[in-house]
Formats: C-alpha cells, structure tokens, sequence
C-alpha cells in the first residue's frame, strides 16, 4: 500500500484500501484475526464481485467503469497464489476422486469439499466443479 501511495498509483491504492477494509470487516465479525486460507477467500470474493460488475456495465453500455472493475479485478489477482495449470487441475481431480473413493455424481460433494480446500485461491471453482461431474458421470 505504502508502494502505490508513493508511487501515485491510484487505483491500485484504491483497490488495496478496500481490500484492508474486507479483511478488517470480517475480522471485528468474527473477533478473531483471519487464517491465510480466509483471507485468499476474501480476494476471490472480491475479484468475482468486480467480474460481475464489469458484466453488467458492460451490458448498460457503461464500458469505461466496466474497464475500471476488469482493471480493479486485475489488481486483486497479483495477491493470490500462482494458478494451477488445467492439467495440474485434472490431476488433482483425479487423486481427490482416487482417494475418496468417489464413484459416482452423490459424492461430487464430498469430491468438492476437498477439491476446494486444495486449490483454494490458485484455480476456478466453476471449472473444478465442470471437471468433476466430467470425471463423476464418465
């Protein structure tokens, strides 16, 4: 934060003030200090509510503040992890499924509680889970 307040880097200040103030709404919430597992939550969260808003202004016609929310959602993806690569993705699918012993679509979400707490911040959800029910049908 000091960097792009020194930087004049306004938008990234921005971003990351209101990023803090995420972490710091949730941790006067739950009155303890957050994990780094629930804090990569909040950044998915927030950069998933950027997506969503550049959809719809761009769908009103309002294309710089959907340029504005694509740009925003940009920032916020520098603070998580490096994404799993798709085949990495589906070699994970594969041990969760092996190791839970999954075989059929009733234990996508046993298959997915895992799944989840694997990747968390580092690959899509709604991909996963479109590989998993791939993977379950089969």
């Amino acid at each position: 934060m000091k960097t792009a307040l020194r930087g004049g880097e306004k938008l990234r200040l921005s971003v990351l003030r209101m990023l803090l103030a995420a972490i710091k709404q949730r941790e006067i919430d739950q009155r303890r200090d957050l994990e780094e597992a629930e804090v990569m939550q909040i950044v998915e969260k927030q950069i998933k509510q950027r997506r969503e808003s550049a959809t719809q202004f761009a769908a009103a016609g309002r294309g710089e503040l959907a340029q504005q929310e694509k740009d925003e959602a940009e920032i916020l993806k520098a603070y998580l992890p490096e994404p799993l690569s798709e085949s990495a993705c589906t070699a994970l699918v594969d041990e969760v499924i092996n190791a839970t012993g999954a075989a059929s679509m009733k234990d996508m979400g046993k298959v997915m509680a895992e799944v989840r707490t694997r990747a968390q911040g580092r690959a899509d959800m709604a991909a996963l889970s479109a590989l998993v029910k791939a993977r379950l049908s089969v």
